[in-house]
């Protein structure tokens, strides 16, 4: 046993939650940031104001979403080079067969490929072929096994958000807005979630309520600690990167998702807040402002073909109310309420 600790300690595999559920999970994050969110970004962009180039840069981005996440991890896990750029393959098949759970497949796969690269590199006189045969068998062969019951995992939670858009409206505005948040900043993809099962209309609105009070509540919440920079980042790009400090204090976590219960309602019931834009838009939030504009142009389309009369200004304060001041406002009263009780302390949302 001595001598297994020995060489696991020489070959820098270090079986520890921090390292797994804070480091890896992180840095996955950033990849995620780097690749399907700022691709997104740019995409839309390029789409609203017409520019081919903006759109095709964009889509090669978010294509390689799985490649990018599993060399981030691979990074936080300190993986030699041949280890490293081996997992790209590995992101890119995990990512692939998990369907809507990709990135979960991808976190789960990557870490497992990783440490097995890392125990055989360096260990033979052909190490240029056996470390990259290793990792990218043992990866890709792990995502054909598990990556498509992970996916499926995932879409069982579209499943539950479709069922909660045939309930009434004040409950589905709840039920919808949490989940969708919640599977916002958890490393699965509410966009591909929200993709799969063509949720628009007003389970869409209340989807788009609940990403951006996880976005911009996380922002907001965590500016003491992570300013301006932590306030795009997280605002404008992803809410997954609270993903560590919600492993070491789950509590963080309590006055986004119930903001997240307030403007989702306040959605369904009060402004009738609807996506009609594209699916993929309702699991973006603010994300580049995706879920925001594929709302308007939601609007603009019911004008076109006549099912609404005009934008009216009611449309716009609904729209300006339930994704930036609400979830900003809401949030930052929960966290004061958090911070007195003792649940959130200075630091705990500081970004790694």
């Amino acid at each position: 046993m001595e001598k297994v600790k020995a060489f696991f300690a020489r070959k820098d595999v270090v079986l520890s939650a921090h390292r797994y559920g804070i480091d890896a999970m992180g840095a996955m994050a950033q990849g995620l940031f780097a690749s399907l969110l700022i691709g997104t970004i740019i995409k839309t962009l390029g789409q609203q104001a017409g520019l081919a180039f903006l759109v095709t840069a964009g889509g090669y981005a978010a294509a390689v979403a799985g490649p990018a996440m599993a060399a981030s991890i691979g990074y936080a896990l300190h993986c030699p080079p041949l280890v490293l750029f081996s997992l790209i393959a590995v992101g890119g098949a995990a990512n692939e067969l998990g369907g809507a759970g990709g990135p979960l497949a991808v976190y789960f796969i990557a870490i497992v490929a990783a440490e097995a690269g890392k125990l055989v590199s360096h260990e033979t006189k052909i190490d240029i072929l056996v470390t990259p045969a290793v990792t990218i068998l043992v990866g890709t062969g792990l995502a054909v096994l598990f990556a498509p019951a992970i996916g499926t995992a995932a879409s069982a939670v579209g499943s539950v958000i479709m069922w909660a858009t045939e309930l009434q409206p004040l409950l589905m505005g709840i039920v919808v807005s949490v989940l969708v948040g919640i599977a916002l900043t958890l490393p699965i993809s509410s966009a591909a979630i929200c993709a799969a099962l063509s949720l628009t209309g007003l389970a869409g609105g209340a989807a788009v309520a609940g990403c951006c009070a996880q976005m911009v509540g996380f922002a907001v919440l965590s500016y003491k600690e992570n300013g301006v920079g932590g306030l795009v980042s997280q605002g404008l790009g992803t809410s997954m990167l609270q993903m560590p400090n919600i492993l070491r204090n789950p509590r963080v976590w309590i006055p986004p998702i119930l903001a997240s219960a307030v403007t989702g309602p306040v959605a369904t019931c009060l402004f009738r807040l609807e996506m009609n834009g594209p699916a993929v838009s309702s699991g973006m939030g603010t994300c580049g402002l995706v879920g925001q504009i594929g709302v308007y142009t939601g609007w603009v389309d019911a004008v076109a073909a006549g099912t609404k009369a005009a934008i009216t200004p009611f449309d716009w304060v609904g729209l300006v109310l339930i994704c930036f001041v609400l979830p900003a406002v809401l949030t930052w009263v929960f966290g004061i309420f958090c911070r007195k009780q003792g649940w959130i302390k200075d630091g705990d949302l500081k970004l790694v």
